[in-house]
């Protein structure tokens, strides 16, 4: 138990000096921009694809349990309400956060440990080049840029396959024009808001984690594959521990 403590000061510790050394290094950034342009480019292709599939297949199936539950108590129309909030409020940022764990975060850590364990990384510190300003930089400012889209781009494809299932469910049969109307009616710009700072505060703080990760893997070939199942369930840990917290703020904030 000790040394577990122990290590967590020390990975906590190291990925706070290396988030300072990060934002310090990213004026530097207008030097060679088009590796922020490359990471926006690779993070958004990685995953767009994958966030509108999932979020509209959360957002069908979510609608037909709703539907399923409520149209004894004929309140079939408030589908929509219900459906808009959950995608906006929880699962458009949650569930964009895990994929961009799994697919960007995991590419993250594998590049980083590799380079780390084949001494690149030593090769750039004896240039006098800093890690945080090649390898972490690009990478956080661009998943700030990125992240406020994915989670819009997934609360919308959420709301499109509730209205799908609502319209065309025979035992729901509630129409788009009634449906979008009760989910306009209760999504305003503040629960909008709410969904875009949890998604952009999963996403760098997922980010920073597997950047911290591969920085301080070591060893052989096989250390960089544990370095990525361990960024991996590390991320996903961390977004799940921190939700009820991040939701508590921004409820009484906004």
């Amino acid at each position: 138990m000790i040394q577990f403590f122990k290590n967590f000061l020390e990975v906590t510790g190291f990925t706070l000096v290396m988030t300072v050394r990060a934002i310090r290094e990213i004026p530097a950034i207008r030097i060679r921009p088009v590796r922020l342009v490359d990471q926006c480019l690779f993070m958004g292709n990685a995953t767009v694809g994958l966030v509108i599939l999932l979020s509209f297949a959360i957002g069908a199936v979510l609608a037909l349990q709703t539907g399923y539950s409520m149209r004894d108590l004929g309140v079939t129309e408030y589908i929509g309400s219900i459906v808009g909030l959950s995608m906006v409020r929880e699962l458009g940022p949650v569930m964009t956060a895990i994929l961009v764990v799994g697919r960007i975060g995991s590419a993250t850590t594998a590049e980083i440990s590799s380079m780390r364990v084949y001494r690149e990384i030593d090769a750039l510190q004896t240039m006098n080049i800093p890690p945080e300003r090649l390898l972490v930089a690009p990478r956080l400012l661009a998943i700030a840029l990125i992240m406020p889209f994915l989670t819009l781009i997934s609360i919308v494809a959420g709301w499109a396959g509730g209205a799908v299932v609502a319209a065309n469910v025979s035992w729901i049969h509630l129409s788009q024009m009634a449906y979008f109307e009760k989910l306009v009616h209760f999504v305003n710009n503040s629960a909008v808001w709410q969904g875009v700072i949890k998604g952009e505060f999963f996403g760098i703080s997922v980010i920073l984690i597997c950047c911290a990760i591969g920085l301080r893997a070591s060893g052989g070939p096989r250390q960089i594959g544990e370095a990525v199942t361990k960024a991996v369930v590390v991320s996903i840990i961390f977004i799940l521990f921190t939700d009820y917290f991040v939701t508590d703020v921004l409820l009484s904030i906004l």
